[in-house]
């Protein structure tokens, strides 16, 4: 009988903000995953970097203003994938070890290719890094820096955010999963590149962490998609006396929901249209978005929110 596969994108409340919170958070992370790999699930896990590769590049662009080349955000995206896989596949490997299990975990560095003519390069709206004065705002643009004003909570830069074409490590990927490796990959949605003359260039971009998981699970041929977040289900009319949770609904009916504006730009909307294009991917192909410590019952069909065909 085939292992199903299983893809799942970690949100932010699965890796705290900072190093102490982090360590904390993937412990409880790591109980999750094992216990998913104890039903006989093959995992491959992604995973979000918003704080964390803020705090690396401004740590970098201090750096930088002292002199130094200043250090573009695709090798601060690499340092995130790094700094968190690590933590990551150090807690799971410490939770399989505690309950006997001999299961190898690996952390892949991945590189995700973009298309240089994405419209996304011309409107860049994707917020990173440290919320700021608009004094201090003010200073970025003037250095060329794009800046815009997100939900009257501060300043933030902003980059492009083109849609992920081709994972390049996916083939090693492949290939440990065959292995049994639960495998940690596409950390912050990958190190964004095009490809030019034959050679990879690294690009001032960040790709959505849940797109690149949709496409992940697609070039997998996973059976299902599990994009964890802060709630257990999608709801229609959040926070209005109509509100309504969703248990199970079809691709057509979520794409109806999007064109409705039913979901927030910078929340819940890529996740839906995530889940919607992998379930539409493929034949016995659905997507749960859920809560991490529901990811079980989620998987068992118990709760969160499924989308399928």
């Amino acid at each position: 009988m085939k292992q199903k596969t299983v893809v799942i994108a970690l949100g932010g409340n699965a890796l705290g903000n900072n190093v102490v919170e982090q360590r904390a958070a993937v412990t409880k992370t790591a109980k999750v995953i094992v216990d998913l790999a104890s039903e006989g699930l093959s995992l491959v896990i992604t995973h979000g970097n918003g704080p964390q590769v803020g705090m690396i590049q401004e740590a970098m662009d201090t750096i930088a203003a002292k002199g130094d080349a200043p250090i573009p955000l695709p090798y601060s995206v690499a340092m995130s994938q790094g700094y968190i896989g690590i933590d990551l596949q150090n807690a799971i490997k410490d939770e399989l070890a505690v309950r006997g299990m001999d299961k190898k975990v690996s952390t892949i560095l991945s590189q995700v290719e973009v298309d240089p003519n994405d419209p996304a390069f011309g409107h860049p709206s994707k917020p990173i890094g440290q919320f700021m004065t608009k004094e201090q705002a003010e200073l970025k643009a003037q250095n060329g820096v794009d800046v815009v004003e997100d939900a009257g909570r501060g300043w933030r830069e902003v980059v492009a955010s083109p849609m992920p074409k081709r994972i390049r490590e996916l083939l090693t990927i492949k290939t440990l999963l065959a292995a049994g490796h639960i495998v940690i990959t596409c950390g912050g949605g990958g190190i964004p590149v095009i490809s030019k003359d034959g050679r990879l260039e690294a690009v001032n971009a960040v790709i959505d962490k849940d797109g690149v998981s949709a496409l992940l699970a697609e070039k997998l041929d996973a059976d299902e998609l599990v994009i964890l977040t802060a709630v257990e289900k999608v709801a229609i009319e959040f926070g209005k006396p109509g509100q309504k949770w969703l248990s199970k609904i079809s691709t057509k009916e979520a794409e109806k929901y999007i064109a409705d504006g039913e979901f927030a730009p910078g929340s819940m909307l890529p996740k839906v249209e995530a889940a919607v294009r992998f379930a539409e991917s493929g034949p016995d192909r659905t997507a749960l978005i859920t809560l991490l410590e529901k990811a079980a019952d989620g998987i068992a069909g118990k709760t969160g929110t499924i989308i399928h065909q």
